[in-house]
């Protein structure tokens, strides 16, 4: 590869790495939020218990308290679905998916363009939200757009390098969410600790499986609702798709495959910070995860990926400076809420 050729193949790397990170990242959002609406339904929860925590699984708690104040349902979905000032909303996020789809249309199929440009605009055209019911079809089509413009993209592009860097995007995006609701229900859900052990206690965890769309294979493999089966089906399942350690195993397989490097070795940082990373996950046991610290395992899991994208910008990318530049100045979208 010639000099004068990789700055942009850098870029379109990028713009694809992104473009499945953002429209992961509106999926997941969208599905928190209809999890919770359903769950006001089951649960006779203290306002402060209902939306704060949907929040804090955004990252973006400080910025929220800074502009909205307390955490009440109008406010909260505003700043989730709707709040173009927010980065990490819903409309932000599809924003910059779009825009990103934009800049590689050459290199990705045109359904999938035609399909992350509809689901932008069905959003920009439903900007009142006055009622619930509007509300959750809302979510409902945000859902199945995504999962529609993942088939699509399985469907219809070569599975060459662009598709592993998509890949690779999703499955991290993928994972970081995963990690970041089961570290919220730790500590934010239940109102207080005498709730543990009661049906609530039962509801609320179950809402964290519906929130992963993984309720439905948890009970088929563990039956019955208990936390320390959750954090082991969240974290170490090999098979469900959202499971942390199945998330990280795609994405190695996409790095090593992107970077012609057999599995099992490394040579870029990339390589060497999922590798071990992963490796973690193989040899662990949830005991040893919970007894250590459930939220501090979590929270190291989270800065390690965060390491990883940054070692991905380093190895692949243009450059901190110059990284999505145009896209970014025209759609004012962030990089990962790190």
């Amino acid at each position: 590869m010639s000099s004068e050729t990789a700055p942009l193949l850098s870029r379109a790397a990028e713009a694809v790495y992104w473009m499945a990170r953002y429209i992961e990242r509106a999926e997941n959002v969208a599905r928190f939020i209809d999890v919770n609406l359903h769950l006001q339904l089951d649960l006779p929860l203290e306002p402060a218990h209902r939306w704060q925590p949907l929040i804090d699984t955004s990252g973006d708690a400080a910025v929220f308290r800074e502009r909205y104040g307390n955490a009440e349902k109008r406010s909260v979905i505003k700043f989730l679905v709707l709040d173009g000032d927010n980065l990490n909303s819903i409309i932000s996020c599809l924003r910059a998916a779009r825009e990103n789809a934009r800049s590689i249309r050459e290199i990705i199929s045109s359904e999938m363009w035609e399909q992350v440009n509809s689901l932008y605009l069905k959003i920009q055209s439903q900007m009142s939200l006055a009622e619930s019911v509007r509300l959750a079809e809302l979510l409902r089509g945000i859902r199945l757009g995504c999962h529609m413009f993942e088939g699509i993209t399985d469907a219809t592009m070569s599975y060459n390098e662009a598709w592993h860097f998509l890949r690779l995007g999703r499955q991290l995006e993928r994972a970081d969410k995963t990690s970041r609701i089961l570290d919220v229900k730790y500590f934010m859900l239940l109102p207080s600790a005498n709730a543990v052990g009661t049906p609530y206690d039962d509801i609320h965890w179950s809402a964290v499986l519906k929130s992963v769309s993984g309720f439905e294979m948890y009970r088929k493999k563990y039956g019955r609702i208990v936390p320390r089966s959750i954090v082991e089906f969240l974290i170490l399942d090999r098979e469900f798709p959202r499971a942390i350690r199945h998330c990280l195993r795609e994405a190695d397989e996409s790095l090593h495959t992107i970077t012609d490097t057999p599995m099992g070795s490394c040579e870029c940082p990339s390589e060497c910070s999922l590798a071990p990373l992963r490796a973690e996950l193989d040899y662990t046991s949830v005991n040893k995860i919970v007894k250590n610290g459930l939220h501090e395992y979590l929270d190291g899991l989270q800065a390690r990926m965060n390491a990883i994208d940054d070692n991905l910008s380093r190895d692949f990318f243009a450059g901190e400076s110059d990284s999505q530049t145009s896209v970014e100045e025209e759609t004012s979208s962030s990089r990962a809420d790190k």
